[in-house]
């Protein structure tokens, strides 16, 4: 490790729910293959929110979040993801899902469903700290031309990436989005790669004009879902595939409700634990449901070429950039809904 390193770093701890602070923790300790990343910027989750309020069974504090990060190597002897070695002063992004490489889920190429599997932020110390212990192997030297703190858009990204592919919507065929938070965004960008129609609807007048922006086809607010003037006269019949990137029990029934006969309705919101669901409903039309959870190398990395090659328009003009101080109001903004940012990133240095 560095010598010059100072061997204490601030870090925001989350010790129960709705508690956290800043304190002075110890350095992580670098295990082989391992490097340590000076963290310039940490995006807020919105499962993190789950965890922070204590109903995510993930995390256990004390603890220190954050795992959508970015930041510059300061020690290490790692190879990277790339097949290259680890430089001092390199900026790279961190994929936060470690996984073992040796299961059968692994060996299925579903490294995300991996048996051992654990998130840098719930199983290990995360990226809300000035510091974080990272795998080599999980660090992506980015792009000059991409600024630091914008690849905190890569891990958010690559969930839309697996929640797209699992949608498996045609190029021409139309997909429902609910939620037009930075998860249900990123399914707007990955799907518009793919040339599909999408429709994304929301509460928040803001963010559906985030969504326009990012390249909606269509915004619609929940209430003209069932309306005439709604998804009847954009998609009659339903949606060939609908995501619900909010996860409550009402989102959960409007996906089901919302797709053709035979279509597919993809859950990768993650707020109410259980979900009452019309199953005669679901055998009769023959829906097809379907769960999305994080995502795998290859997801990553197609993740991280969307974003390079400007799959995100202005990715910086989305991020609401905070000291690490901000965190705890940060968070409380979050669960009482009153911020408008679109992405809170935590900024350690």
């Amino acid at each position: 490790m560095n010598s010059n390193l100072d061997q204490v770093m601030d870090a925001l701890i989350w010790t129960g729910p709705r508690a956290m602070h800043v304190e002075r923790v110890a350095l992580p300790k670098l295990a082989p293959d391992e490097v340590l990343v000076e963290v310039d910027a940490a995006g807020i989750c919105g499962s993190e929110i789950s965890g922070y309020l204590g109903q995510s069974s993930m995390r256990t504090p004390p603890l220190v979040l954050g795992h959508e990060a970015a930041g510059t190597i300061v020690a290490g002897d790692a190879t990277l993801s790339d097949g290259t070695p680890a430089r001092a002063g390199e900026q790279v992004v961190i994929n936060p899902l470690l996984t073992c490489g040796t299961c059968d889920r692994c060996a299925a190429r579903l490294s995300n469903l991996c048996r051992r599997r654990q998130l840098i932020g719930a199983a290990r110390p995360g990226a809300f700290a000035r510091y974080v212990a990272v795998p080599g192997q999980l660090c992506t030297p980015l792009p000059a031309a991409l600024p630091i703190a914008a690849a905190v858009w890569v891990e958010p990204l690559a969930c839309a990436v697996r929640a797209v592919r699992h949608a498996a919507v045609q190029p021409g065929g139309t997909l429902l989005v609910l939620g037009a938070g930075p998860i249900g965004l990123c399914c707007v960008a990955a799907a518009r790669s793919g040339g599909a129609t999408t429709i994304i609807t929301d509460l928040s007048d803001a963010r559906l004009a985030a969504a326009k922006a990012w390249g909606a086809s269509y915004t619609l607010k929940p209430a003209q879902l069932a309306s005439e003037h709604g998804l009847a006269a954009l998609a009659p019949g339903g949606a060939d595939a609908v995501i619900d990137a909010v996860g409550v029990h009402g989102t959960r029934s409007q996906a089901v409700r919302s797709v053709v006969p035979g279509g597919r309705a993809v859950f990768i919101g993650l707020h109410d634990e259980e979900s009452p669901l019309a199953a005669n409903y679901l055998v009769r039309q023959e829906v097809a449901l379907i769960g999305s959870f994080a995502y795998t190398v290859e997801d990553f990395a197609t993740a991280f070429g969307l974003l390079a090659a400007g799959g995100i328009p202005e990715p910086m003009r989305w991020l609401d950039l905070r000291p690490l101080a901000a965190g705890p109001a940060s968070f409380i903004e979050l669960v009482e809904g009153t911020s408008n940012a679109v992405k809170i990133a935590l900024v350690p240095r």
